[in-house]
């Protein structure tokens, strides 16, 4: 036999409003020991929620898309900074009674074919350029787009102080004692994530009176692999260079594994700095400096504006800038040369 939210109610004592409230995840009003006898009557009884009537009835899918770009046959391998946005976003809007589809997207026509297709009630873009950004003509549903500097307005940025980012880093090495340093992130346009970070890391090595032709840019994309890649030659062809600012965590991983194997040492041949301050970063020997960003402020800020976009109608608001702060471990040492 179906089990029914009346059912519940009348073995709780309850209305069967307040039933509803708490099994859609809206705890604001109702009592923490009323939550745990409705959960548990619930569970008891077998009770198993009709997502299509809910959503028919509430004329919302209950449905948040996480896109995220793909080449063409490609498969979804994200890196850690991008697992730990899905995944902190899933656990906030769960916790309101909504479900995150998880979807690669190949061609920009495909956000808003995903979006119509799914009905989704809003979406969440993670990874995609400005550049794709800018290009997105959807209208009616909310689009939050993470790390994002595009002017859109139909979308809305939450992400980092990039720069300021950038300029703990610089300012990191050049009061160590460096002068000749180097700057590796992946290719860019414009000024979004990349183009702050180098932009402030640059300003704070010249503040510091580093001369700014010696500060050199590597082009490399954010994964161990490539990291590594680097760091297998860059003593080898950049012998001048003592550190490096790396634009993120995994990056800078990949970087000291490949030093190490080259028969070099961090810190005493090359101080190494990330961005992000994930779980990576303090299990490497030693353990990675970093330019911290604060990711549960951030996915929490994202599930707040998206749930307040699709419940309440609140419309495009100002993008939001979330702090950083640096994390000083072993991996920064005065140059040795």
């Amino acid at each position: 036999m179906t089990v029914k939210l009346s059912d519940i109610a009348d073995q709780a004592g309850v209305s069967v409003m307040t039933v509803s409230n708490v099994m859609n995840g809206k705890h604001a009003r109702v009592s923490k020991a009323t939550i745990d006898r409705v959960l548990e009557i619930a569970e008891r009884l077998g009770y198993v929620p009709n997502i299509p009537a809910r959503s028919l009835a509430a004329s919302r899918s209950h449905i948040v898309a996480a896109l995220v770009p793909v080449g063409e046959e490609g498969s979804l391998l994200f890196s850690p900074h991008t697992v730990a946005v899905i995944g902190g976003v899933e656990r906030h809007l769960r916790h309101r009674g909504y479900h995150v589809l998880l979807r690669g997207i190949e061609r920009d026509d495909e956000i808003a074919q995903t979006i119509r297709g799914w009905s989704l009630d809003g979406a969440i873009l993670v990874e995609f350029t400005d550049a794709q950004i800018d290009r997105i003509r959807i209208d009616g549903v909310p689009l939050v787009a993470i790390d994002s500097y595009s002017a859109n307005p139909r979308t809305i940025g939450v992400r980092t102080d990039d720069h300021r980012g950038g300029w703990l880093a610089g300012a990191c090495l050049a009061e160590a004692g460096h002068r000749r340093v180097m700057f590796a992130g992946p290719p860019y346009e414009g000024m979004g994530v990349v183009g702050q970070r180098w932009d402030g890391f640059r300003a704070a090595c010249v503040a510091a009176g580093v001369d700014a032709s010696k500060i050199v840019r590597e082009e490399v994309l954010t994964s161990f692999e490539d990291g590594r890649a680097l760091g297998l030659r860059l003593l080898r062809d950049h012998p001048d260079v003592t550190a490096v600012f790396a634009t993120a965590d995994v990056l800078a991983v990949g970087i000291m594994a490949g030093v190490a194997e080259a028969g070099g040492s961090v810190p005493g041949d090359l101080s190494v700095i990330g961005f992000d301050a994930l779980d990576i970063s303090g299990y490497t020997t030693p353990g990675l400096t970093t330019v911290a960003q604060d990711m549960d402020a951030k996915v929490a800020e994202v599930a707040r504006i998206i749930l307040d976009e699709i419940e309440r109608g609140e419309g495009p608001r100002a993008p939001v800038s979330l702090g950083v702060r640096l994390i000083e471990r072993g991996s920064v040492a005065a140059p040795r040369r």
